[in-house]
């Protein structure tokens, strides 16, 4: 009896999350071409469970004991890696989010990378990033040309407007990630769908140094950039109702600090007023009767986060983002 290559593997995969001097930072695996998420086989001969295989492959490959950690999606897609267009098997990818503190990486491929390096359009926090206005909307308002019948034409504006706000808009809501992708890779504003593309057709890969594309951020291998993309929607979205900005945060930690980091999930600025009697009124932290030096100003009062408060409610969180231009 022959043994067969399977048809299915089952591929583990980390989005590792942590916030360092308000910067959102995601581990990464430098490859051949493109870096790409931690990620490796799951074993059942000695993975008791697929989150027990991805805390070992994570280990092994950087050094890093996991805390938090939570199931994020499931990737199946046809084709979402090359190996199947060349025969091999379909790669179905688990994959899971977790959020901890940016330890040293003992992994010389490994490393630390900006979250929004990949997803320049993501980030508000200085206003409506120049990446929409100069890319972005001209090519979705070609896009929406494109066809001729009126219903098509608002079908497609309407998707755009859902995504990123219409033309003049101020506004985009923040948990949409996915579906910003989403729309700028069935547009071929991302350099991965040109790639792709490429790949099914057989056909070169031409450079694109000079196309819109090449200005969208930078390109992760397979699919990651869109599994990047959903892990930033579900934090986000959970952060209206799960304490998980605690999780980045040292024990003791400042109110500022704790905006500050909300801010760099959210890809927002936070009113100060607003934010800290949001903070207040959910009673999700405690004064622990100390201060710290901030700056030259006088010293902050620190706070701990009220792990009683998971018993006494049954949402809490913060507020759902919604990324402002004019925020402040």
């Amino acid at each position: 009896m022959s043994l067969q290559e399977p048809e299915t593997v089952i591929n583990l995969l980390g989005v590792i999350v942590a916030v360092t001097d308000e910067v959102p930072r995601v581990l990464v695996v430098d490859q051949e071409l493109d870096c790409a998420l931690p990620n490796g086989p799951f074993d059942p001969s000695r993975h008791a469970s697929l989150e027990d295989g991805l805390r070992s492959l994570i280990e092994e490959q950087t050094g890093l004991d996991l805390y938090y950690i939570e199931q994020l999606y499931t990737f199946g897609n046809r084709n979402r890696d090359p190996i199947e267009i060349d025969g091999g098997p379909r790669v179905v990818s688990v994959a899971y989010i977790a959020l901890t503190h940016e330890d040293p990486i003992r992994a010389e491929s490994a490393r630390w990378a900006d979250w929004y390096q990949f997803l320049p359009w993501e980030d508000w926090r200085n206003g409506r990033p120049e990446v929409i206005q100069q890319h972005i909307q001209p090519a979705l308002q070609d896009w929406v040309r494109q066809v001729r019948t009126p219903q098509r034409q608002k079908s497609r504006q309407e998707r755009q407007n859902v995504a990123f706000g219409d033309i003049n808009s101020a506004e985009m809501d923040a948990v949409l990630s996915l579906e910003r992708f989403e729309l700028l890779y069935e547009v071929a504003l991302v350099e991965e769908a040109i790639r792709d593309a490429c790949a099914l057709s057989k056909e070169p890969l031409a450079t694109m140094a000079q196309t819109p594309a090449h200005q969208m951020g930078t390109t992760m291998a397979y699919d990651h950039r869109r599994v990047l993309a959903t892990a930033l929607g579900r934090l986000r979205g959970k952060l209206a109702y799960r304490p998980v900005v605690f999780e980045l945060l040292p024990g003791e930690f400042t109110l500022l600090q704790l905006q500050r980091v909300a801010e760099a999930l959210s890809g927002a600025k936070l009113h100060k007023q607003n934010f800290r009697r949001l903070v207040s009124n959910a009673d999700l932290v405690e004064p622990i009767g100390r201060t710290a030096a901030v700056g030259r100003g006088r010293p902050a009062e620190l706070f701990r986060f009220r792990r009683e408060v998971l018993g006494e409610k049954l949402t809490v969180g913060l507020a759902r983002p919604i990324m402002r231009k004019d925020a402040g």
